[in-house]
């Protein structure tokens, strides 16, 4: 492992390593998006060039698609592959019942329809993303473009009568310009702080006219594996209420960045 790495990156690495040592042969993998994700393809491609893994991997963005081409990975689409084995992804936040925000990368939509058509969804991240309630990240909500700033305000009117400590909310921007998404859509952000009923607003968020999806992964990752920036990583698994560490030992070679010029 590069010894220049952030301690952050570090942890993102050791979490990213112990998740594709859960991918076998002949597998149908899920590959999320982010800077967390990206340390699991590319460990993931290692494993394809220097053990001769065969897998097809599903990427949930064209950012990942195209890291996953340049490290060796087979890439397919959901609708060749049918069902997966595993979806891999990290996250901006996750609460005790592994509950997650995601989206903050803009990929949200394609991600939860990829970790939804898993037999098991693995969340890497590191100590963190952490939360006893879940809301301090803004949550991303896509919107589609026509009448966007209606569907904004919709969601506003809702958030009034929600249990959550901050209402501000605020559309996603690319410099002057509105973010789009991979399927073409806008992304409102809401300031939330807090949020006492993930469940309830998830449901009733996507009740609202002109609303996609929202970033709310609720009772869909099995499992949570976070990294430290010593190598060792904490294993939660929520089917088995089994809590595990371990230490991934980092070769001073390691060449997941060879092919990454």
């Amino acid at each position: 492992m590069p010894a220049d790495l952030s301690p952050i990156d570090k942890a993102k690495f050791a979490a990213a390593r112990r998740a594709v040592d859960l991918i076998e042969d002949g597998m149908r993998v899920g590959m999320g998006t982010g800077s967390t994700a990206a340390w699991m393809v590319r460990c993931l491609g290692e494993r394809v060039r220097e053990e001769g893994l065969r897998l097809q991997g599903v990427p949930t963005s064209t950012r990942t698609a195209d890291l996953a081409r340049q490290v060796g990975i087979d890439v397919v689409s959901l609708d060749e592959a049918k069902w997966l084995d595993i979806t891999i992804d990290g996250a901006d936040e996750f609460d005790p019942e592994l509950n997650l925000i995601k989206g903050g990368g803009g990929a949200l939509l394609q991600e939860k329809i990829v970790a939804t058509a898993s037999d098991q969804m693995v969340v890497i991240t590191d100590a963190s993303k952490e939360v006893n309630h879940l809301g301090g990240f803004p949550l991303p909500v896509e919107v589609i473009p026509f009448g966007w700033q209606t569907s904004r305000a919709l969601i506003e009117e809702l958030l009034e009568s929600m249990d959550v400590l901050g209402r501000q909310t605020t559309l996603r921007l690319n410099g002057s310009q509105p973010y789009v998404t991979d399927e073409g859509n806008y992304i409102v952000d809401l300031h939330l702080n807090r949020i006492g009923n993930a469940r309830q607003l998830a449901l009733v968020l996507n009740q609202i006219p002109g609303v996609v999806e929202n970033g709310l992964f609720i009772d869909i990752c099995d499992m949570v594996i976070i990294g430290g920036a010593d190598g060792k990583v904490e294993i939660r698994d929520i089917n088995e209420g089994s809590v595990s560490n371990e230490k991934i030992d980092f070769a001073e070679d390691d060449n997941i960045f060879a092919d990454l010029d």
